[in-house]
């Protein structure tokens, strides 16, 4: 480090940082590798953003609602179940929301006892729990709060480890449903058989669930342990706004307040979330169109190329690649994610975790985009495998 910069601290050197998909500055790309939603948003955000700016944009020189109390409110109304705005906390994206969590649960070892008298253990860290695989930026999020990682790898059956979740000592437990990066989604039974046994915080992050047939937002009320994450990067297809949400007991709400910046939600955003929400058919229609997309192309990676492809409740696909030869394994997956890149086709290959490495995961973008990548697809596997 330049002897002209101080020194950080050094958890934060040793840190490494969340690595984002690539959103290439060049025209020309078929982009599938960042679950961005392939359809523009409702008419109605477009026209809300132009009426909060503005003829002279006068309006942002004031800041916004320190609360993002109307759009609370109606994420509320939205779901229902009993909610009020009192059990909504709105972020800066939902990586935002998770980063409020883990500020006001996962930390270094306390100084103050533990509920009941207690105290953790000497230089003991309050941990954090997740899956493997899961949200990578899970990890980065604990070890800036100098918390400790706690995690429960997946077979490759991707069956739910429940009793072993439940069982955790984590004081936050963070769960992808559906998963990420597989799609795989876990039933509203499952994490109750969880949330019966664990007795810390469960975050269910359910950042893809508008693609899936079932949510945890019922158990909310029979469970003040749990909080679900939701986004409107996904569905909503704002994720250049950047809107996020968490819905909890309100005790819980009001701790994410108390570590919360004070304006984490600008203006633009706040309107662009909120008309997102009136519009709530046309967004609807493109769930459906999304749906109806993947499930296609799930059935063209089992049936025609024959190749292994988890049950998707997401608007993404995870496949396992097979060559000429039928070979698989994190060379082949390599191999079709460079030759796809190598023709301006952006998919996304996770190679550092055994599971995962063989597997390309596919954003599901228009059919017009999955017809290029399907005959990219064609072109990589008809090719000739070179001898090693």
């Amino acid at each position: 480090m330049s002897e002209l910069v101080p020194p950080a601290l050094p958890h934060v050197v040793r840190l490494h940082a969340y690595t984002p998909g690539l959103q290439p500055a060049e025209p020309g790309w078929v982009k599938l590798n960042t679950n961005e939603c392939p359809y523009p948003p409702s008419p109605r955000v477009v026209e809300a953003i132009r009426r909060e700016v503005g003829e002279d944009g006068a309006s942002l020189r004031l800041y916004p609602n320190p609360t993002s109390a109307r759009l609370r409110a109606a994420v509320a109304e939205l779901h229902g179940e009993g909610l009020q705005a009192g059990n909504v906390c709105i972020g800066n994206g939902s990586d935002d929301i998770l980063n409020l969590l883990v500020r006001a649960f996962v930390g270094p070892a306390a100084a103050d006892p533990e509920p009941g008298g207690g105290r953790p253990a000497a230089g003991a860290a309050a941990a954090a729990g997740f899956t493997l695989p899961s949200y990578s930026l899970y990890p980065v999020l604990v070890e800036i709060q100098q918390g400790r990682c706690q995690t429960i790898p997946f077979e490759r059956s991707m069956r739910l480890p429940v009793d072993r979740i439940a069982r955790s000592d984590a004081r936050a437990f963070f769960l992808t449903s559906p998963n990420a990066p597989t799609g795989v989604a876990f039933s509203n039974a499952e994490l109750e058989r969880v949330l019966a046994g664990f007795r810390g915080l469960l975050v269910v992050d359910e950042a893809y669930a508008p693609f899936a047939n079932e949510h945890a937002i019922p158990l909310l009320a029979r469970h003040p342990n749990l909080v679900v994450v939701r986004t409107f990067s996904k569905a909503y297809a704002l994720a250049g706004i950047r809107v996020g949400y968490a819905l909890a007991n309100p005790a819980i709400i009001d701790l994410l307040d108390r570590v919360r910046d004070s304006y984490n939600v600008n203006r633009l955003s706040q309107a662009a979330a909120l008309a997102a929400l009136s519009d709530q058919s046309y967004y609807d229609a493109i769930i459906s169109r999304v749906k109806a997309t993947r499930d296609r192309f799930v059935a063209d990676c089992t049936q025609r190329r024959g190749w292994f492809t988890y049950p998707s409740a997401a608007n993404f696909i995870f496949t396992e690649p097979r060559d000429s030869r039928g070979n698989t394994g994190p060379a082949v997956a390599l191999s079709a994610f460079e030759f796809l890149r190598a023709r301006k086709v952006l998919v996304r290959h996770f190679p550092s975790h055994a599971l995962t490495a063989p597997f390309l995961r596919l954003s599901v973008g228009t059919d017009a985009e999955m017809r290029v990548l399907s005959e990219s697809l064609d072109a990589w596997q008809s090719a000739p495998v070179p001898d090693v």
